[in-house]
């Protein structure tokens, strides 16, 4: 399974969430709710930017050497980029499906993140 596979699997369980690749940036592919991105991809899935909260976000790219702040003035609003390779371990997936999780909660309309947070037994 590619990795655009599994990233479409994790976003498949999230309400509302579309994947709509991008005309104007040759077809780079992001997922949506609502029309607002919560997750940018390559186009093979090697590496995705997503909004964390900024204490978390600024965490990751100190401690973990594949995430750095992402570009286009972004990062500082908590996006991070982080670039995931083709192979990743069980461990790597289960963080990609929770950063991709924490992002949609900050991004999605409050309903729909609550649903999210709820599932996940993440206090509101």
């Amino acid at each position: 399974m590619s990795n655009m596979d599994r990233l479409e699997q994790i976003v498949a369980r999230l309400p509302e969430a579309a994947r709509v690749d991008i005309e104007a940036w040759d077809g780079e592919p992001t997922f949506r709710v609502r029309g607002k991105n919560f997750v940018f991809t390559a186009p093979d899935g090697t590496g995705i930017s997503v909004k964390l909260p900024k204490a978390e976000a600024d965490a990751l790219v100190a401690t973990d050497p594949a995430a750095e702040p992402t570009g286009y003035g972004l990062g500082r609003h908590g996006w991070v980029s982080i670039k995931l390779g083709k192979r990743l371990s069980k461990e790597r997936w289960r963080e990609v499906e929770e950063w991709i999780r924490t992002s949609y909660t900050l991004i999605a309309p409050k309903r729909l993140a609550r649903t999210v947070l709820d599932q996940d037994g993440t206090p509101v």
